[in-house]
């Protein structure tokens, strides 16, 4: 089989999908691409088992079909010393042998059999769920969420984002149970109520793809796996199995103090501010009274100590809460707009961090970070 390739274009697809490529992995032929050629479409196959990224290349010049897998790192080091030019791939299928000829050389790497490729997995047709997204939501969902899921191997579904669909929304939610982001979409549906946890390399892989696909992406999936139809791309993914617990009973209902102030300034206040609490700890002190906040951290051991004062517009009694400055940072980072509005019922609820406007009707962000004990 032979065909022919732009270099840059190859790479770019051939970069995408190779991050799901582990570094160790327990089959000698994960370390490769699998090549598919059918009907002038080259379908290019990269996997760790638990994920598999499929993209696929349009071709004008093809001879033939058939599959083989290519040693991923030889070809990927090869391609990034290519300036743009056409390749020709010509591979024997009968020896494997796969010769690469450029427009001043020719380079000779030896393939493995198309077959030994684990086969993809398959969704069972009597327990299928499946809506559709715009790209740019799926990326909006992943984005906000992604950094608030835990590294935590005893929890395996607090490891990922929930992804709820319902008739009416689409909810986007991740915990490490002492942040929680929930993202919802009213301009995203689905015929029934499904829901299902997206592991987070798959996340992260979807993430780095979705920023350069545009339309419409298909969701398919069962109570095992999930797959992810985009216009050049398909991710396929096992899912964490296991029932996510109920968010929506840790969000606080009745937060009479409320707090509007502005992102960037408390943002950079409190990372001043920070760098002068107990290593440990990381806690830092937010007294709220009148028209202004006051941010404040120590280390006794260290006899050091700083306090900022923020000004911010404060509905309620005064008050004063503690909360890691790390997770805080982790959450004014991850809000976009210019305002944020905090709300608080006391110093041992969780506290509502809120975008001040979102620029968009049809979504809501809602971010929560549970407090520390200010004198422990």
């Amino acid at each position: 089989m032979k065909f022919v390739v732009s270099s840059t274009e190859l790479l770019g697809h051939l970069q995408a999908i190779s991050r799901v490529i582990s570094s160790k992995n327990t089959l000698p032929i994960l370390d490769n691409f699998l090549f598919d050629l059918k009907s002038k479409e080259l379908e290019i196959t990269a996997s760790d088992l638990e994920t598999t990224l499929i993209t696929r290349l349009k071709l004008e010049n093809t001879d033939g079909e058939g599959s083989v897998a290519i040693p991923a790192r030889i070809l990927l080091d090869t391609l990034k010393e290519f300036p743009e030019q056409p390749l020709t791939f010509d591979i024997n299928t009968a020896n494997l042998a796969v010769v690469i000829n450029s427009e001043n050389g020719r380079f000779n790497v030896v393939g493995q059999h198309g077959v030994d490729f684990p086969v993809l997995p398959v969704i069972r047709k009597d327990k299928i769920n499946s809506f559709s997204l715009g790209a740019d939501l799926l990326l909006s969902g992943i984005n906000r969420t992604l950094f608030a899921t835990a590294d935590d191997e005893l929890r395996p579904v607090m490891g990922g984002i929930f992804i709820e669909a319902s008739t009416d929304s689409l909810t986007f939610v991740a915990s490490d149970a002492h942040k929680l982001v929930r993202y919802r979409r009213t301009d995203a549906k689905a015929d029934s109520a499904s829901s299902f946890i997206l592991p987070k390399k798959p996340a992260s892989l979807l993430k780095n793809i979705l920023g350069r696909e545009e339309g419409v992406v298909k969701v398919e999936f069962d109570e095992k796996n999930a797959f992810f139809t985009l216009a050049d791309y398909r991710v396929v993914c096992r899912l964490v199995e296991g029932n996510y617990p109920n968010y929506n009973s840790v969000i606080p209902k009745n937060n009479p103090r409320k707090v509007s102030i502005d992102r960037v300034e408390f943002y950079n206040s409190l990372k001043r501010v920070s760098v002068f609490s107990n290593q440990a700890s990381n806690l830092v002190k937010m007294q709220f009274a009148g028209n202004q906040a006051m941010i404040s951290a120590q280390d006794i051991d260290f006899s050091i100590s700083a306090y900022e004062r923020v000004k911010c517009r404060y509905e309620g009694e005064e008050m004063e809460i503690g909360f890691k400055s790390v997770f805080l940072l982790e959450i004014l980072g991850n809000l976009s707009s210019q305002e944020v509005h905090i709300e608080l019922a006391d110093p041992t609820r969780a506290g509502l961090f809120l975008p001040g406007e979102t620029g968009n009707d049809s979504e809501d962000l809602l971010m929560l970070l549970m407090p520390m004990m200010i004198n422990a």
